[in-house]
């Protein structure tokens, strides 16, 4: 089908509102369940190690499949996939609220991550394939607003739902907001395919890479649990650093070769230094932050006595900064370059962190947590705009595509491995959740080493990204997604208009 839905119109408002809806599940999962890993804890008596999958488990998956989640939307015709995914989610989240110990919630989240990685480019991806050329800036920007306003809300949501419903609504919730994106899906969203897509998918590469992850992060996650086997723990992260070997050399043959499946990560994509550069600052600023998210949260319910609601809230001045800012942040890095905004930022950021240290028993919102979300908040508002314009800018131009879905996977990727590797760490190991002095410990050198990561990243953006690699982009190289929060990943964007061509290319990977 042709592109030739208006936004303004009665189509267009549909589509933007089945997208929206939909991503928004996804976007809510990443940030509520946070809130409500003290009362998961108590009701199942988890082990730390049991919080941590729960996150993990959902990121493991979504970060091993979006990429290719994105190409079987192109194949199949991405309402097709989106609505499967929708569903997908909707019946995972039902059995996350069904749960009856900790190892069920685990294996729930990771078909939620599945559902995830199906829905989440697809929402996209449709919005690219469906308005017509003059209306789809104005059509992401509205997505990327309401996005942004749906993760602002998120956690004040979710901890409403664990302190006055129970936790299980955080995931049972999905279900009536799957039922309206589906209706609203199946009548009113186009469906859109992409006529050159060809070739068999890169479903070996899918496999070593999330193989990749598992071995690994149940590697990190198990290496400070008493009761695990060292030999399970060894061999795990042997079998992991196999198959991202064999992940490696499965993609360079793949990229090498006109015939087969297509690759599902170019490696020729890494051919230009300064890609290279900022997603290794990618990875380890959003290594650092996952951490954060993942245990501020509990920190402020276990150590600090705040309610689940006041300690899901508790980053809403840092997310509200970003909703207001990120455009600014990226005007700003157009004209002066990124360096110097990802830089101060990423320190910002670190700072923020730092100021987090503080927290204890009965500390207050306003004198210790409220400083430090705001510190953090502009951190990121002045790093995380520019990286993505960044990122898109120094992609070899025929990589476009890729390069946001390439970017979007690092992020995850160090989120799962930093979530699996910095608790057991800094001491928080089995029961550390029921003992405030050891978390508030623990929780401290977890930040202090977060912190020292993001100033490891802010060198390696002060000593490796140039002022100029903006100014030389060409304008479709320029973010569609203005408004964002960047909380688990940076902001996905649609593929970029071929020069020349006059008509937006459709989407052939995840965004």
């Amino acid at each position: 089908m042709t592109a030739s839905i208006r936004l303004s119109s009665a189509a267009g408002r549909w589509v933007l509102l089945a997208t929206v809806l939909g991503s928004g599940m996804a976007m809510l999962d990443a940030t509520v369940v946070n809130v409500a890993l003290p009362k998961i804890a108590d009701e199942f008596e988890s082990s730390m190690a049991g919080l941590q999958w729960t996150i993990n488990a959902y990121a493991l998956t979504l970060a091993g499949l979006i990429l290719l989640g994105g190409a079987l939307g192109d194949r199949f015709g991405r309402r097709r996939m989106f609505l499967i995914g929708v569903v997908w989610f909707a019946i995972a989240s039902a059995l996350c609220g069904a749960a009856q110990d900790i190892s069920m919630l685990i294996a729930a989240r990771a078909l939620q991550g599945v559902g995830g990685a199906l829905l989440t480019p697809g929402s996209l991806a449709i919005i690219q394939a469906s308005f017509l050329p003059g209306n789809r800036a104005r059509a992401v920007g509205a997505w990327s607003g309401l996005g942004g306003v749906a993760g602002a809300i998120g956690p004040f949501v979710g901890g409403w739902l664990v302190e006055y419903a129970g936790w299980r609504w955080v995931f049972l919730l999905n279900i009536p907001l799957a039922a309206v994106v589906v209706a609203v899906t199946a009548r009113h969203v186009p469906e859109t395919r992409d006529a050159n897509a060809h070739g068999r998918f890169d479903v070996l590469g899918a496999a070593m890479a999330a193989l990749c992850l598992a071995g690994i992060t149940y590697a990190l996650t198990m290496m400070s649990e008493q009761d695990s086997s060292r030999a399970l723990v060894v061999g795990s992260a042997i079998v992991g650093v196999v198959a991202g070997v064999v992940f490696v050399l499965v993609e360079r043959r793949r990229s090498a070769r006109d015939d087969g499946p297509q690759p599902m990560v170019p490696v020729d994509v890494f051919g230009s230094k300064q890609f290279t550069a900022i997603n290794a600052v990618t990875f380890v600023m959003y290594g650092a932050m996952s951490v954060v998210f993942f245990l501020l949260v509990l920190t402020l319910q276990v150590v600090g006595g705040f309610s689940p609601i006041a300690a899901g809230t508790a980053m809403l001045p840092g997310t509200v900064l970003m909703l207001f800012f990120s455009a600014r942040s990226g005007a700003l890095a157009q004209r002066i370059g990124p360096r110097k905004p990802i830089t101060l930022g990423v320190l910002l950021a670190a700072a923020g962190m730092l100021l987090m240290t503080r927290i204890g028993p009965h500390s207050s919102y306003i004198g210790v947590v409220l400083p430090a979300a705001i510190v953090f908040g502009i951190g990121l508002t002045l790093a995380v705009a520019p990286l993505t314009a960044t990122v898109l800018a120094t992609a070899d131009e025929r990589h476009a595509g890729v390069a946001s879905g390439v970017n979007n996977a690092v992020a995850r990727a160090a989120g799962l491995l930093a979530v699996a590797a910095i608790p057991p760490l800094a001491g928080l190991t089995g029961d550390a959740y029921t003992n405030p002095s050891k978390f508030e410990h623990g929780f401290r050198m977890a930040l202090l080493t977060c912190a020292a990561l993001m100033i490891a990243a802010a060198v390696l953006a002060f000593l490796a990204v140039r002022d100029d690699a903006l100014s030389t982009a060409p304008p479709s190289a320029a973010p569609q997604c203005k408004v964002h929060c960047a909380i688990g990943a940076p902001p996905l964007e649609p593929d970029h208009v071929v020069p020349g061509s006059g008509e937006a290319r459709a989407p052939n990977t995840p965004e």
